[in-house]
């Protein structure tokens, strides 16, 4: 069921996740390669690097102070990942300073 779930949030991205999948999709961000809508367990990360085991999460409003976001995020970093976390309006207004982020955590993970 988790990848027909996947499937489902691949055509259905928001306009954040789609920006920043432009920038991490096809190896473009310094060669690292993400996978989009990655089941992992229950869930489903939103971008993930499998290599180097980072997730990269596109929140919107919801998120906000979320209960059930610390409880995925722990059970993700209890099996091995790291996961960073973007606001919406800060990929759309700064994707540059997202992917300098990303690649920041990218390197800090070697």
């Amino acid at each position: 069921m988790p990848n027909a779930k996947a499937r489902e949030l691949r055509l259905n991205m928001t306009d954040a996740e789609r920006l920043l999948w432009t920038a991490l999709r096809s190896r473009q961000l310094a060669g690292y390669k993400f996978h989009r809508q990655f089941p992992i367990g229950p869930f489903i990360a939103d971008f993930a690097c499998r290599k180097h085991r980072l997730i990269v999460e596109a929140d919107g409003g919801q998120h906000n102070d979320n209960p059930s976001d610390q409880r995925r995020t722990d059970y993700l970093e209890n099996h091995g990942w790291r996961v960073i976390r973007f606001w919406n309006n800060d990929i759309l207004a700064n994707i540059e300073g997202v992917t300098e982020m990303i690649l920041k955590e990218l390197g800090a993970g070697n």
